[in-house]
């Protein structure tokens, strides 16, 4: 019986090689996933169906069934009116995050005097949120420009108001004007959670041909024009990756995941705690399933 020879790597085909450096490449994620994330994960959910107490015994884990997932939908008070809260802010920002960081990459990229310097002063507030830069004392940079937004919060609702009269006047429809106004509402959050997808967008752009660019002009295309068939195209993985890292980024740090914190942390119901933290889970993988569909079947991939 022969057996046939194994393939050296010198012998696979193109698409071997590339499977294999992918499967190199998420090796680390995929070993921190198993040792780091998939046995607390478990856990989780096994505090999920049970009634948790701690003594001097240790912990005493006893199941109960769904009664952790019925208090959190039908009993707390909270929960319900913060998950709802949660998704509708990420309906509103998300488009706005994503649409202001694609109109900036593309006025980044554009030659003019300062346009490193105008590139760092996007993606500072990146750095200010930042986890080491947030727990400095309260006399800090931080702090100072949080009150400065908060004292802003007044001029910004007479801007937003006058902005709703101006577009009644002119006949905008209602449903317009509350999101246009609302976007003036959450200009500051708009702008600190946009330097990453700024980024990533410029780095797209830049990877683009400027053949094409200078084919077009040729062909006398306007910049609005190239803009919708050149670079709106060839930017639209990079939506995809956008709108999927800004959902999980507005599901990460809001009110949902401090109520969490503080049912687990501070009331000591990590039954409960672990029950809403797994309905929390699953509304955004449905949300994320849903986006990844919708937009996915509109993305272009050039080969």
């Amino acid at each position: 019986m022969k057996f046939m020879p194994k393939l050296r790597l010198s012998q696979r085909t193109y698409a071997q090689k590339k499977a294999m450096w992918g499967f190199i490449y998420v090796l680390p994620w995929l070993l921190g996933f198993i040792f780091f994330f998939f046995v607390p994960l478990i856990a989780s959910l096994r505090f999920s169906l049970s009634k948790v107490e701690a003594n001097a015994k240790g912990i005493i884990v006893n199941f109960i069934g769904f009664e952790n997932y019925i208090e959190a939908l039908t009993v707390n008070t909270s929960f319900n009116r913060i998950l709802t809260e949660s998704i509708t802010n990420m309906v509103v920002n998300v488009p706005m995050i994503v649409i202001f960081s694609l109109f900036l990459a593309v006025l980044l990229n554009q030659k003019f005097l300062g346009r490193t310097f105008a590139r760092a002063i996007f993606f500072l507030p990146v750095i200010l949120a930042s986890g080491v830069i947030m727990a400095l004392d309260s006399t800090s940079l931080v702090q100072a420009i949080n009150d400065a937004n908060e004292g802003g919060s007044i001029s910004r609702g007479l801007g937003s108001f006058e902005l709703a009269m101006m577009m009644e006047e002119a006949g905008v429809s209602e449903s317009i004007i509350n999101y246009l106004t609302g976007a003036v509402d959450r200009i500051y959050q708009i702008v600190s959670q946009s330097g990453v997808q700024i980024l990533i967008f410029l780095a797209g752009i830049q990877t683009i041909s400027p053949q094409l660019y200078e084919a077009s002009k040729m062909e006398g295309a306007t910049g609005y024009e190239a803009f919708w068939k050149i670079t709106f195209p060839m930017v639209s993985p990079l939506i995809l990756v956008n709108v999927i890292y800004t959902i999980i980024d507005s599901f990460s740090r809001n009110a949902m995941t401090d109520l969490i914190r503080e049912t687990g942390f501070t009331s000591f119901n990590f039954g409960l705690s672990s029950a809403m933290a797994w309905i929390y889970f699953l509304a955004v993988s449905l949300i994320l399933l849903i986006s990844s569909y919708l937009i996915s079947r509109k993305v272009f991939y050039y080969d």
